[in-house]
């Protein structure tokens, strides 16, 4: 189920507020345990939504981590989806309001991108273990967070409040990383070691 409320006039102001730069980071509002979204409500740190937003920002932080390792033009792919990262985030913590941030056409890149990596690897005839080169083995750890983080994201559209482009990008996104990994390894001269059962 979606989020098709439009955007009232009087959250343009908290959206603004949203949207502005950290300038304090102290706050020492959450020493309860209680976390505010965008809204303006007050929540548990435990809450399905904050546990999805959390998800996420570990995502993104597994992505840069990865990124030490990659050349500018994985990089600059990679970059990109932290950048979606943050809008999907940003659509989560303000729940029943439809802002837009992530979009289909981010979807449709995933899956181009995809596809075209894809054509250029031998087809899988078994279960390959994660691993091979530095990167491809942290684009994998990646691609198992961003699973980790679906999980999330389908917990909280289970209560009939997220988007489905959420949970459809995420899928997208570890198919995504997964053929990643194996173009990478490929690149760089490193046999796939499949599973031996």
């Amino acid at each position: 189920m979606g989020i098709t409320n439009p955007v009232p006039t009087f959250y343009f102001g908290i959206i603004s507020l949203f949207l502005m730069r950290v300038s304090k980071v102290i706050t020492k509002s959450g020493d309860e345990g209680q976390t505010g979204l965008g809204d303006g409500r007050r929540v548990s740190k435990t809450h399905i939504r904050i546990q999805a937003i959390g998800s996420i920002d570990h995502l993104n932080s597994l992505l840069g981590w990865a990124m030490v390792e990659a050349g500018r033009s994985v990089k600059n792919d990679l970059e990109r989806v932290q950048q979606d990262l943050f809008d999907l985030g940003g659509e989560l913590a303000m729940p029943g309001i439809e802002l837009q941030l992530l979009n289909a056409e981010r979807l449709q890149w995933l899956e181009h991108e995809t596809e075209k990596l894809n054509k250029s690897l031998a087809p899988l005839e078994e279960f390959i273990l994660p691993g091979g080169t530095e990167l491809s083995a942290r684009i994998h750890i990646v691609r198992t967070a961003c699973r980790n983080t679906e999980r999330d994201i389908v917990a909280l559209a289970e209560t009939k409040e997220d988007s489905d482009l959420h949970r459809v990008y995420l899928n997208r996104l570890s198919d995504y990383l997964f053929v990643l990994a194996r173009k990478i390894q490929m690149d760089e001269g490193t046999k796939e070691t499949q599973w031996d059962h």
